[in-house]
């Protein structure tokens, strides 16, 4: 399989259209709703690894560094990191005590690349700094300062910004200091809410990767099998458009997750879309998924259905 590569803005790094996203491989039951064994976070990793998809996304957050723990499990088992391959992580604040300092970005990394058995990353974000404010975040020795020099010292290839809220981390893009925005849940077939952060992003160079197109899994599985969307509950009327949605898909014989994974790799502004994968055959699933042919006007179909979503109706 060949796919056209895309650059990640001016980092030199170029990406498939999917990312692999690590947080179920290290099983996140609260967040995913099911448990994920070591060896089959494991053997998943191994598949990211040696695919079709050239990049896998992870974080010392998730599971509280397991899914770091198994990829580097998986890296050593396959010989290391494949010269073609896009490794990100993500470094956050302390979970026990909340901890945001520029010192807890260092202890971050370091244990990051322990966990991984690497020395440095293609690509490092700052990950959820809502949980900071920007003041401290961009102080002197602050969070951002240290990203920005992890970059300088070769720890890191290029930096990000990831997080949900698109008022504070939009905040984040307009500093000029990220060559890349992860956002998520965000920008998917129900909320359109990182349209003007995205362009922010794309008009400051920035490579822009799109995560939680699924929803949390909604998107994926239907309002039948759930009520929550970006992991949490959903109001109705944004259930209510997801039925409407499903509705569309079914009438037009497309899987509603092809559907929801293709409104994100047919951006062009989008570098790669993050798809959180917890079995190896997951992978060539999500594979089929962005290369079935889907029409335009379903998607014009589903663009109106979400026009008519209040502004304020899901995460911002």
């Amino acid at each position: 399989m060949e796919w056209t590569r895309r650059p990640l803005g001016g980092t030199g790094l170029s990406m498939t259209p999917l990312t692999v996203g690590g947080a179920p491989l290290g099983s996140m039951p609260k967040n995913f709703g099911y448990e994920v064994a070591e060896e089959d976070g494991v053997a998943t990793a191994v598949a990211a690894l040696t695919g079709p998809i050239r990049s896998l996304d992870t974080s010392c957050a998730y599971s509280d560094g397991e899914s770091e723990r198994r990829i580097g499990i998986a890296l050593e088992r396959v010989g290391g990191r494949p010269d073609d391959f896009v490794l990100a992580t993500k470094v956050t604040r302390d979970l026990r005590t909340g901890d945001f300092s520029g010192a807890q970005m260092r202890r971050a990394i370091e244990g990051s690349l322990a966990r991984l058995g690497v020395d440095r990353v293609p690509l490092l974000y700052l990950h959820d700094p809502e949980n900071t404010t920007f003041t401290e975040a961009t102080a002197r020795g602050g969070a951002v300062d240290v990203i920005r020099a992890l970059k300088d010292e070769g720890i890191a290839g290029a930096i990000g910004v990831a997080g949900g809220d698109t008022r504070i981390i939009s905040e984040y893009v307009a500093t000029g200091y990220f060559d890349v925005l992860l956002t998520h849940n965000r920008w998917t077939l129900v909320n359109r809410t990182a349209n003007a952060m995205i362009d922010l992003a794309r008009e400051h160079g920035m490579g822009v990767v799109n995560a939680a197109v699924l929803g949390g899994g909604i998107l994926a599985t239907g309002a039948g099998a759930s009520t929550r969307y970006g992991y949490r509950e959903a109001p109705e009327v944004l259930l209510n458009a997801i039925r409407e949605v499903e509705r569309l898909c079914h009438e037009a014989d497309v899987p509603l997750a092809a559907a929801a994974l293709q409104f994100s790799t047919r951006d062009p502004r989008i570098a790669t879309t993050i798809v959180g994968v917890s079995r190896p055959e997951r992978i060539a699933d999500n594979v089929a998924a962005i290369e079935l042919d889907i029409p335009d006007a379903l998607f014009d179909e589903i663009d109106r259905i979400a026009a008519t979503l209040p502004a304020d109706i899901g995460p911002r």
